[in-house]
């Protein structure tokens, strides 16, 4: 290797490019630009201001950041379903008066009061919902005109109870601790807030309802297209946001224990603009509990701030316009770049030296060598299946393979022409394998391990695994699950071929020929997922080798096969068996004379090897031209080869006309024949076997025979 060779591929390993993709396509760095806001609103004023970080003004600060966090939340819960509501302030101002007249003029109990409170700003929230959800009015329009009425309604109160109010005082111990308590010397007020953060933070991220906010957010038309009741939910959000409103002004009340006419004038605006400095999206469909409190706290900050610097009652509201201006311009360019930019650094390809490609010229000495055994193989279902990537048979001799459209289709024996629906799993179904009992195991992309019954009923095993260490990827959820086999014991070891692409775009993962892979067992008797291997290139391929002890695995982008001992005296150790493939290895499968089936995807070419010790042009290339363009594997053309345990290459099955079979990922030797699948093929081939055992199956090999 020449020095500029080992250079480039010390810089590829240890300068990780694709970690950067990584950080860019997570959620979470939207909370950047808020977060660094933050600390810079901090360090400004309390550079500024003298006893900023005192206990006394933290403490005052934090009880005035407990109410208006509930009225940022109630903003933010609207704006990702893709509203707004403008009323909040005056809902706020209702919320208050309605708590002192029940308190200090009915002298209700507090827990007849709040709920009280609670309902009545609800029903703000009710009457907003069911004019934008139900007749679907403009969100500005109508939370514009409810302010103004709230407010009208608020103000005629006021005339007329204001000084009722303010001469009497509620005699209620509860009523002064949730006013001016502070356990642990905390005010309850802002503890009650971050009990609210996390509740939100829940619902959004964690239940159904907050799903469905968050989608109707993102499109409403999508939303409706697959079932989600947008109507009903946008209803629902406005009359969340009037309840928080409610448990706002109550608090309120509380503390200060007085009716103004200028109670929550403004509030609106301080509220929306809190909620997009903290990185919610104006437009819906983006957004979470922690920004609204990291926007919450920077407008506060601001705004007492300049109060307390001396500045006159206008420079407050200009200082917000000016800060919702700039965010609001962020939030539009960061959307409109973000993926541009992601699209630019994602793809990062490694480097890649590949052994040097061995010979297949016809009539050579190479086991390689290539011929036209597979010209004449008989076809099964031709034009009835979409994507046959594996094909495998039950103990009656029945044959199955998935489909692209997520169904698992059964040939019966023996003559395989009649079809039928066994199984529908809705995801493209890629790797099969029998366990002892007789349920079908499946890998389906983009959904994990499954396994079907014998009545047809589709189970899911396990979708995730434990995450690797300090990775900045999350890749605890299984992407793209592509082949497996079942030990002795049961265990299920399945390979996943990348983390980092899923079914639509595995073929960046070639452009990348990174150790994006892994393998992965799954005990069905703890129901413990683990991964056993990791920064494997494009793993696809597992075999149970005869010992019961070891499985061979391919790589499909490093064109080699390997050897991996799960028990026995070598357990935990790796060995490589063929290293310089001329294809590209998928599945491996047991043959009837001890060695093992291989397929071979497609051929190596210069021009990709060449490629592969080049990754800064690769990198051009991926950011440059089209995706129709890129260089690519060519998976055109494959073939079967068998080799033995050691490595040794004893037969190679080509169709160089590739008439039947293009594209190879899969073969089974079932009773004398072998049988064909193809990823990109609408058939199944069968092809005589010279010397096979006539009456063996995988299923007896598996699990012996009458199992």
């Amino acid at each position: 290797m020449s020095v500029q060779d080992t250079l480039t591929r010390w810089r590829n390993r240890y300068i990780p490019d694709h970690v950067v993709g990584e950080i860019l396509s997570k959620n979470w760095i939207d909370n950047t630009v808020p977060f660094l806001a933050l600390i810079a609103t901090l360090a400004v004023f309390g550079q500024l201001i003298p006893d900023f970080f005192s206990l006394v003004n933290v403490s005052d600060t934090t009880r005035q950041l407990g109410e208006f966090l509930f009225i940022v939340l109630a903003m933010v819960i609207v704006m990702v379903g893709g509203g707004i509501d403008l009323s909040v302030g005056s809902n706020y101002a209702l919320g208050n008066f309605t708590a002192l007249y029940l308190m200090n003029l009915v002298g209700m109990p507090v827990w007849m009061a709040v709920p009280l409170v609670i309902l009545v700003c609800a029903s703000v929230g009710l009457l907003n919902g069911v004019l934008i959800g139900y007749l679907r009015l403009r969100a500005f329009i109508t939370t514009l005109v409810t302010l103004i009425i709230v407010r009208a309604l608020v103000d005629m109160l006021l005339l007329r109870y204001a000084v009722d109010i303010s001469m009497a005082m509620p005699d209620s111990m509860v009523w002064d601790y949730i006013g001016i308590g502070a356990p642990f010397s905390i005010p309850f007020s802002f503890l009650l807030a971050l009990v609210l953060v996390v509740v939100v933070h829940l619902f959004l991220s964690r239940t159904r309802p907050g799903w469905h906010i968050m989608a109707i957010g993102g499109s409403r038309k999508s939303a409706y297209n697959v079932g989600i009741p947008v109507r009903r939910m946008v209803c629902i959000s406005y009359v969340i946001s009037g309840a928080l409103c409610g448990i706002a002004g109550a608090l309120f009340a509380a503390r200060l224990n007085s009716a103004g006419s200028d109670t929550g004038i403004g509030l609106e605006i301080m509220a929306l603009t809190a909620a997009v400095v903290g990185g919610n999206s104006l437009g819906g469909g983006r957004g979470s509990a922690a920004k609204a409190f990291m926007g919450a706290v920077i407008v506060l900050l601001i705004t007492n701030g300049l109060v307390r610097l001396g500045f006159q009652s206008g420079a407050a509201p200009l200082a917000l316009g000016l800060i919702l201006l700039l965010a609001i311009a962020i939030d539009v360019r960061w959307l409109k770049n973000r993926y541009k930019l992601l699209a630019k650094v994602y793809v990062s390809p490694a480097y890649l030296a590949l052994p040097p490609c061995p010979d297949t010229d016809a009539g050579s000495a190479s086991p390689y060598a290539q011929n036209d055994k597979l010209r004449q193989v008989e076809l099964i279902g031709l034009g009835e299946v979409e994507g046959p990537e594996d094909v495998i048979f039950d103990r009656d001799g029945h044959l199955y393979t998935g489909t692209r459209f997520g169904d698992i289709v059964r040939f019966r024996a023996p003559d395989y022409q009649q079809s039928e629906l066994f199984a529908h799993t809705g995801g493209h179904p890629l790797g099969l394998a029998f366990d002892r009992d007789g349920n079908l195991l499946v890998c389906v992309a983009g959904m994990g391990l499954y396994h079907v019954t014998p009545a047809g009923d589709v189970v899911k095993m396990t979708d995730e695994t434990n995450r690797t260490p300090w990775s900045v990827i999350d890749d605890s959820r299984l992407k793209l699950a592509d082949d497996l086999d079942v030990a002795p014991d049961g265990r299920v070891f399945f390979s996943e071929a990348t983390i980092r692409y899923g079914m639509s775009n595995w073929a960046y993962d070639a452009l990348e020929s990174r150790g994006n892979g892994r393998i992965i067992c799954y005990d069905p008797a703890s129901g413990r997922t683990r991964t056993v291997l990791r920064n494997l290139i494009f793993p696809n391929g597992i075999c149970m080798a005869h010992d019961g002890e070891s499985f061979f695995f391919a790589e499909t982008w490093a064109c080699r096969i390997s050897r991996y001992w799960f028990a026995g005296p070598k357990a935990g150790s790796t060995e490589v068996v063929i290293s310089d493939l001329p294809g590209y290895p998928d599945n491996i499968n047991r043959a009837s004379d001890g060695s093992y089936w291989l397929a071979l995807v497609g051929m190596r070419t210069p021009s990709m090897d060449l490629a592969l010790r080049m990754p800064s042009f690769r990198r051009r290339m991926a950011r440059r031209i089209s995706p129709q363009e890129l260089i690519f594997p060519n998976i055109n053309t494959g073939c079967v080869i068998k080799f033995t345990e050691r490595g040794d290459v004893v037969d190679t099955l080509w169709d160089l006309g590739g008439e039947n079979h293009p594209m190879i990922t899969s073969m089974r030797e079932h009773k004398g024949f072998l049988y064909l699948g193809g990823l990109l093929n609408n058939r199944i081939g069968k092809f005589k076997v010279e010397g096979a055992d006539p009456n063996w199956t995988g299923m007896d090999s598996y699990w012996g025979a009458g199992q």
